[in-house]
């Protein structure tokens, strides 16, 4: 075995273990499935998906663009049957905790303002406009009432919205095609020589700007919603740690993101990192909770036994599994073949779960949040 081989198995193998090896700690068996992008517009039609291929844009080299849309009827009831299926010992069902973007941009109006006025609308708007989504909202409802689907803050908006506006403005040929087709999620891996990702909301050093898309997106969070967001977790996993205050004083008691927070930056400067651990807690006696596993067959193209082993090294190390799994998984609007081949695996997935571990307890992010302010130790 060549040098190479060795340090591409033993850098995950350690890589995997020092995420799991500070913090708080539970002897616990506890699993937590975090899924981002709910609400938020990516491609909009399978007409959009080949205008852009045919006019030069490389969709089909980004998972996101290929499979990742708003969730259809179909592809919610495929879902919550899914869950549905499978108990832990006190009864409850997987519950995924539904990081949502609360608003899409109003097309409409951004146009007639000559794009230099945001505008947006709630996403159960957005909804309404779609072919197999009348009834998506009133899904969501039930898979809340059932205990399997709980949202939660990512954003009112999934866009970086000056820098787009920008774009907008100085005629961009590739966001301005995007635009007149409803849709602006043209990241970095499609132009990676942008200098910041056009999904990044909070990727901005305009924090007045930032608060102010804050606070109105947790109010009508709530307001659609009828409860306050108690976690949050920003876009590309971007936000400046001073959001933090006005987070806190919104509810917001919960942060989730992986072991880096991502610190925002200018367009030449070199970008920041903080290191964060489960249960640590900041300035505002907010609680970060830290992803240690992931489901994302769609983006890297593994199956559920990647997932179990992660599972298994956070159970090592006494850690909950904190599970990211964006909604990119479970969508068929687009793709029929991607919801049924990921469902598949996902089901394969939580049998092992029971099956391995039979006395795990499924949770929600406030629900392990509020367990870890409530049994705080030493190493926390």
């Amino acid at each position: 075995m060549n040098h190479n081989s060795i340090h591409n198995i033993i850098k995950p193998f350690i890589s995997s273990n020092l995420i799991n090896y500070k913090g708080w700690k539970t002897n616990k068996k506890i699993v937590v499935f975090e899924s981002d992008d709910w609400g938020s517009v990516r491609m909009p039609s399978v007409e959009t998906y080949k205008t852009l291929k045919q006019n030069g844009i490389q969709v089909d080299k980004s998972p996101y663009c290929k499979f990742d849309s708003l969730a259809s009827e179909y592809d919610l009831d495929y879902l919550f049957s899914t869950l549905l299926k499978y108990k832990d010992n006190k009864g409850n069902s997987p519950i995924i905790t539904a990081n949502t973007v609360i608003a899409n941009p109003d097309f409409e109006k951004i146009k007639a303002a000559d794009y230099s006025i945001y505008y947006f609308e709630p996403f159960t708007e957005t909804l309404k406009r779609y072919p197999q989504h009348h009834n998506s909202f009133e899904l969501w409802k039930q898979g809340i009432n059932s205990g399997i689907f709980f949202p939660q803050f990512h954003g009112r908006e999934h866009v970086n919205v000056a820098m787009w506006l920008d774009l907008l403005r100085k005629n961009d040929t590739a966001f301005r095609l995007a635009f007149e087709n409803k849709m602006w999620g043209l990241s970095n891996d499609l132009f990676p020589l942008l200098p910041k990702s056009i999904q990044a909301t909070f990727d901005s050093k305009d924090n007045n700007l930032l608060e102010e898309s804050i606070k109105s997106g947790l109010a009508l969070f709530e307001q659609i919603f009828g409860y306050k967001s108690e976690s949050f977790i920003a876009n590309n996993f971007i936000w400046d740690a001073r959001l933090n205050s006005i987070l806190s004083d919104h509810g917001v008691r919960y942060l989730q993101g992986m072991k880096y927070q991502i610190l925002p930056k200018e367009a030449n400067e070199k970008r920041k990192l903080l290191r964060h651990h489960i249960g640590e807690i900041n300035k505002y006696n907010q609680t970060y909770l830290i992803r240690n596993c992931a489901f994302e067959p769609s983006v890297d193209g593994y199956g559920f036994e990647k997932t179990l082993k992660e599972i298994g090294n956070a159970f090592f190390w006494k850690k909950p599994a904190i599970i990211s799994t964006h909604r990119i998984n479970f969508i068929g609007f687009l793709d029929e073949r991607n919801r049924t081949s990921n469902l598949k695996s996902f089901s394969l997935l939580l049998e092992n779960i029971l099956k391995k571990w039979p006395d795990v307890e499924f949770m929600t992010t406030v629900s392990l949040g509020h367990l870890i302010r409530q049994n705080r130790n030493p190493n926390s």
